[in-house]
């Protein structure tokens, strides 16, 4: 939906298992940033990176997003509670750069235009102005 490429860097808040890091940067071929809370998840994170020889493209950071700078970031990604992605609008309109694609499973982000949604994937995404 993003239309990611090389040239992304793909930042997946609360990214849980990696699977979307691991996915673009082995499909989409962009380099990745997984942001995850619960150290157990990190390692597990870590360590698929690692045996799928993706270190170099992938980084899990163990923390809380809200601490994290994303200026980096050409999409974001993320499957957060309705109330996170509340408290979450005014940190990813200061930190990211105009053009930033924001990719939301089922949650939205009220008050944001929507550029496309896959209705059967749940998924809504945003660009920021």
């Amino acid at each position: 939906m993003s239309g990611a490429g090389p040239s992304d860097v793909v930042y997946d808040l609360g990214s849980g298992d990696g699977r979307v890091v691991v996915e673009a940067a082995r499909k989409y071929h962009a380099r990745a940033v997984g942001v995850e809370a619960d150290p157990l998840r990190v390692l597990f994170s870590r360590l698929v990176v690692y045996l799928l020889h993706l270190k170099g493209q992938v980084r899990v950071v163990w923390g809380n997003f809200f601490h994290i700078d994303l200026s980096e970031a050409t999409i974001v990604t993320l499957f957060l509670w309705q109330g996170t992605n509340r408290k979450l609008e005014s940190k990813l309109i200061a930190e990211l750069r105009p053009g930033t694609r924001v990719v939301s499973h089922i949650w939205t982000f009220d008050g944001w235009t929507r550029v496309s949604r896959d209705a059967d994937q749940e998924l809504s995404m945003y660009v920021i102005k």
